[in-house]
């Protein structure tokens, strides 16, 4: 394994654990938010941060792909 597939590598695993850390962190917030009774506005809020959680991933996800595609030509 090169140096520069050693590194995609571990740009993969840090987009799975921000995939996993954000859905795990999202369930949780969302679950003792409910059992708290907070308000709509904070459980979208959570939501919200969930999801620029989510669209950092798929940045991540793309940022992997772009540079798997310059290598190959």
């Amino acid at each position: 394994m090169t140096g520069r597939d050693h590194k995609q590598a571990q740009a993969g695993r840090r987009a799975a654990l921000v995939i996993a850390g954000t859905a795990i962190l999202w369930v949780a917030a969302t679950f003792i938010g409910a059992r708290l009774g907070l308000s709509q506005r904070v459980l979208a809020l959570f939501d919200l941060v969930a999801l620029g959680g989510f669209l950092w991933a798929i940045w991540m996800i793309y940022n992997i792909w772009r540079s798997r595609q310059d290598n190959q030509g």
